[in-house]
């Protein structure tokens, strides 16, 4: 009783039994119910009393017997056959007691030891005829063969439903079992579109999402490692350069630089986990687009002529949203600035705003198709040697997916050919 198949099943079969039950006493009810034509007594009575009136009268005992012996014969009961005060006229026997009970309430039957009987009375009252019939034998007036029938196929029927209903569940309860034992590939194959369907489809949705998460968090760890050996590594020769006394002066420069680098990467990650943090703790004000955009472009437009890159703004239609200013200007700041890094020599890079979408396009050489979704994941870089040309640990546009994220906004990049195209759109 404690798995789902067995109390489905036994919930049908338990229907399945009270209503064939409730069949069988409705019926039974009726068996002698004058205001039922289709009960099977009261189409059956008043033939067998017309048949046995009429052998009697015409043959006497003789043809009643024979009635009575072919009853037997067909019906398996013995009928009895009364004058008006309950005389049998085939043995003699005193059948008084049923006629009193038959005239007090002739639309019922009436139980005697292991009988059931009906009776019924001719017009003019002279005769009755009562039919018994042995409790075990009840069955063949109030279920024929096909009702039988009937009740096997819905036990069948039971059977399936509850088959088909538990089936998927045991599968998906399976595959729960190997996922939660470290097989991140396991999937459920299941093409029903019914809500079991839906179940498992979302199952193998969670299940993509966290082993894409766990590979990500596994690449993540590899990158960091990778971002800080480097660093860590240069420090330590800077320092011993500075303890021979060689080169004093290029060895603090050194030191420093790498410091600073330290500090900037480990507040790229401290950026990273406060844009993936608790949106309810977001202070949301009001702020406007294109005003923040503005602002953004003239603070960097000092690095953009340094690489000698035109910064050009357009502001097409301003419009106002509820958003935390800090990290909305982290992400667009680092949008703009990582354009700056791949925008070639005596190029432009434009920034335009229309009403919440911000686009930002650079004249470079774009990135490859399969890495521009892979360009806002932690770490990554489209150089394969991880080289420090354009500069920055790999962070700016993760940093940004997270904090447009957090404003339920969108982030996408597309090639035009030259160049990058970043869309931020926000609600």
């Amino acid at each position: 009783m404690r798995t789902l198949f067995a109390r489905i099943l036994l919930w049908f079969l338990a229907t399945t039994t009270i209503t064939g039950l409730g069949l069988i006493i409705t019926r039974s009810l009726s068996l002698n119910a004058a205001s039922s034509r289709q009960a099977p007594f009261t189409r059956t009575l008043p033939f067998l009393l017309a048949e046995a009136r009429h052998a009697y009268e015409t043959g006497g005992k003789p043809a009643l017997a024979a009635l009575m012996a072919r009853l037997r014969a067909v019906y398996e009961v013995n009928g009895v056959f009364t004058d008006s005060s309950g005389r049998n006229l085939l043995t003699g026997e005193d059948y008084s007691d049923l006629v009193r009970l038959s005239r007090r309430n002739p639309s019922s039957f009436h139980l005697r030891r292991n009988h059931v009987i009906a009776g019924r009375r001719t017009e003019d009252g002279k005769y009755w005829f009562f039919l018994p019939v042995v409790y075990r034998r009840l069955g063949y007036w109030v279920l024929t063969p096909n009702d039988l029938w009937v009740l096997g196929a819905v036990v069948l029927l039971c059977y399936w439903l509850a088959m088909h209903l538990t089936s998927p569940v045991r599968r998906l309860r399976k595959a729960v079992e190997k996922f939660g034992q470290g097989d991140l590939s396991t999937r459920v194959d299941m093409k029903r579109r019914d809500e079991l369907g839906e179940l498992a489809g979302s199952f193998n949705q969670m299940a993509d999402r966290i082993q894409t998460l766990l590979a990500a968090e596994r690449r993540l760890l590899l990158d960091i490692s990778h971002e800080l050996r480097s660093p860590l590594a240069r420090l330590g020769v800077a320092v011993e350069l500075a303890r021979s006394g060689a080169g004093n002066g290029s060895s603090l420069d050194r030191i420093q630089k790498e410091a600073d680098r330290l500090n900037a990467l480990v507040g790229e990650l401290l950026q990273v986990t406060r844009a993936e943090g608790d949106p309810s703790s977001l202070r949301l004000e009001p702020v406007q687009i294109g005003e923040l955009v503005a602002d953004i472009v003239e603070t960097n437009r000092i690095e953009a002529t340094a690489r000698n890159v035109e910064l050009k703004l357009d502001v097409r239609s301003d419009a106002g949203i509820q958003g935390e200013p800090e990290l909305l200007r982290r992400a667009v700041e680092n949008v703009i600035r990582n354009a700056i890094r791949h925008a070639p020599e005596q190029t432009a890079v434009e920034v335009t705003v229309a009403g919440t979408t911000v686009s930002v396009r650079d004249s470079g050489g774009g990135v490859p198709e399969e890495a521009l979704d892979r360009i806002f994941d932690p770490f990554y870089r489209v150089e394969n040697d991880r080289n420090r040309n354009s500069g920055g640990a790999g962070l700016g546009l993760a940093i940004a997916r997270r904090a447009v994220d957090l404003h339920r906004g969108k982030i996408c990049a597309r090639n035009l050919n030259p160049g990058l195209l970043v869309e931020i759109r926000l609600p």
